[in-house]
Parts: structure tokens; sequence; C-alpha cells
């Protein structure tokens, strides 16, 4: 059975695709919008991290209380699922149609921006989805590329949770390299160097390891250029035929 919590909450995240507002029974009219409530609660998530947020600090910038904000957003879990949603649409950009891998790097790089866009996006559980419209449009422009380049059904499954995952990895890898920051690059060439002469024979110890080829040069464009190369092998495993 549905509860009303529930209920409300799935209102609110449709709200734009079919469904309406829930209204109070009781109370003041309500006197703010739901997409500039989370328009600030993302850009709060953006400037200082998923921590950040909660139902007070997002109401403070309104002017109100937690409690006066619970009727539009519901509670904090709820706020985050919204946020999810409301965080990432799917932008415009037209599918190569070249190839499978084409395809699939494509999407994988759009998703990999948006990622890039709001690094917390990563730091959200798999299982609280937020199940909203702009999650569903990702998995059909996903399921659509497969589609269309004959995958079969029986593989789509592993498929999905592979790209997905991919994405996920590089993107958090990406925004940690940010973090980083210059000083801490220069800590960590200062480590690689000091094992290198502490420890001359390690290549020898490790020679699969010592002779792995770089993704890139670019240490910087290592979770785009593995994210790409990741796209391709797996659109390599899959079966793929000609454009229905």
């Amino acid at each position: 059975m549905v509860t009303p919590d529930v209920e409300a909450h799935v209102r609110r995240l449709w709200r734009h695709r079919g469904t309406t507002l829930p209204t109070p029974r009781r109370g003041p009219r309500q006197q703010l919008d739901l997409d500039e409530i989370l328009d600030v609660a993302v850009a709060l998530a953006d400037a200082e991290g998923l921590d950040a947020v909660s139902t007070r600090a997002v109401a403070s910038r309104f002017g109100k209380t937690a409690m006066a904000l619970y009727p539009y957003v519901g509670a904090k879990e709820q706020l985050l699922a919204l946020m999810q949603d409301h965080a990432c649409p799917l932008p415009d950009w037209n599918d190569p149609g070249t190839g499978l891998a084409d395809d699939l790097e494509a999407w994988a790089l759009a998703f990999f921006e948006v990622h890039l866009a709001h690094p917390w996006l990563a730091a959200l559980s798999w299982a609280d989805s937020a199940q909203g419209p702009h999650e569903r449009d990702w998995m059909e422009r996903l399921l659509g590329v497969f589609e269309r380049w004959a995958v079969p059904s029986r593989l789509r499954p592993q498929a999905i949770t592979m790209a997905y995952a991919t994405v996920r990895a590089c993107a958090e890898t990406a925004a940690a390299y940010r973090r980083l920051g210059p000083s801490g690059a220069a800590a960590w060439r200062e480590r690689a160097e000091a094992t290198a002469i502490l420890l001359p024979g390690l290549p020898s110890q490790y020679p699969l390891t010592a002779a792995l080829p770089p993704v890139t040069t670019v240490w910087s464009d290592a979770p785009r250029a593995g994210l790409v190369a990741a796209a391709r092998l797996l659109a390599s495993a899959l079966v793929s035929g000609t454009p229905r």
C-alpha cells in the first residue's frame, strides 16, 4: 500500500511529466517554487559538497525554517532524491550512428560530464536511486543505443551495470584529481620519485605492472581517457549488428 508520504514524493519527482504537486490540506498557501528550491540545493552541493546540504541549510536561503520547507520537499532523503533527478537532465547530442562503440562512448561522455558538473552525484548510493524522469531518460537513451546495434537482450543488464559503474568511478576519480590540485600532484610525484630511489628493484618484482602502458601520458586526462577506452572495450564485448 502506498503511503501518503511516498505518494507526495512521487508527485514531486514527476511534477513535469504527468503528475501534480501535492497540496497541503491546511495551513498557508505555498509560497516557494520547488524548482527554485532544488536549484538552490544543487548549487549548495556543487559549491560545498553533499555534507553541506540539509533541509535547514536550504530553507535558510529562503529565510525559512526546516519545518517550513518540509511540505515542499519532504524529509532530507527525499530532498536528495529530488536533487539527484533535478541535476541530471538529458542534454542534447546526436549519436554518431557509426557503430556501437561510437554511440556508447557518446552516451558515456555525456553522463560523465553531468557527474563532473555535480561531483556529489557519484557519492549517492545506487540503493537510493531517484527513480525520477531524468534517470529514466538516461536509461532509455542507453537502451536505445543497444537496440540500434542489436545488442542481445540477455546481455543488456550486465552492460548497463558496467556502463553506469564505469562512468561513476571515472567521474569520482576526475573529481578527486581536481581536488588534488598542483600541490597534491607535486606531492604524489615526490612520493613516486622517493619510491623509485629507495626501491630500485621494484620493477623486477612487479614486471607486469611496470610494463603496463598508461592510458594517456597526461595524468589529469586519465579518467576521461580511461572511460573512453572502457566504453570501447565494452562495445567490443557485445554482439553488434547494423542499425535498424
